[in-house]
């Protein structure tokens, strides 16, 4: 039976939603059969009906609704045990769950520096909702929160050194291959590049060479679906 997949989609195809991202990594690594539904960033009827929540990515199999990315990876790993795995042993499970949990900390800097470009990803229709919903939660506007970008790029930095000095020893999060923990960090640098047209990764760097190490993956899927809109990769 095929598993259905709810996400969100943006302006002209794009894939905005880094939760979605790591589940896309995931499914592709199991190698299970999907079908991928959209629905638009504001649309939460769809998603609430299905779930009785309002986030994706949502998955649906057969009769079984599961949300939420981590409790979808450790389904998935549950679900289709003689597939490869996601985690490995149950401590690396639970080590995962820490990295899971780990990543929230690079969102508060990375918010700063890419929501004002963020926005022009999302479909015309969806705009305000994200706007005021950000702006509410901020207290302040989206170019407001921004204008500060020196602070905010080394606030990411920092949060970022750990990863640095990982990849200076070894390729994946997971060792010597890639595996859910490095699907769900991945997810949030996809986010920003295909969120903005502004890298917040610095070239040369250990943290920059397993980006690329985990866009290449799986033919390259990280670049199956457009990138930044062009007319606005000069936006500020």
């Amino acid at each position: 039976m095929t598993i259905v997949m709810y996400e969100r989609v943006g302006f002209e195809g794009r894939r905005p939603s880094p939760f979605s991202w790591r589940i896309r990594y995931a499914l592709t690594h199991k190698g299970v059969d999907v079908e991928y539904r959209p629905v638009r960033f504001a649309d939460v009827d769809t998603i609430k009906q299905l779930s009785g929540q309002n986030f994706v990515p949502i998955i649906v199999d057969g009769s079984k609704v599961v949300h939420d990315s981590w409790h979808i990876a450790s389904y998935l790993e549950d679900r289709f045990p003689t597939q490869p795995p996601l985690f490995g042993d149950e401590v690396a499970r639970r080590t995962t769950r820490f990295v899971n949990l780990w990543s929230y900390v690079l969102g508060p800097a990375l918010q700063r520096l890419i929501y004002p470009d963020f926005i022009w990803c999302l479909a015309p229709e969806d705009r305000e909702y994200f706007r005021s919903s950000r702006e509410k939660a901020l207290g302040q506007s989206l170019e407001e929160a921004s204008a500060d970008r020196p602070r905010w790029q080394a606030e990411f930095d920092a949060a970022c050194r750990p990863l640095e000095r990982l990849f200076a020893e070894q390729p994946f999060i997971a060792g010597p291959g890639p595996r859910y923990s490095d699907y769900l960090v991945f997810s949030v640098f996809q986010w920003a590049r295909l969120g903005s047209p502004r890298d917040v990764v610095a070239p040369g760097t250990a943290l920059a060479e397993w980006r690329s190490r985990m866009i290449k993956l799986f033919d390259g899927l990280a670049d199956k679906f457009p990138g930044y809109p062009k007319e606005h990769a000069g936006s500020r």
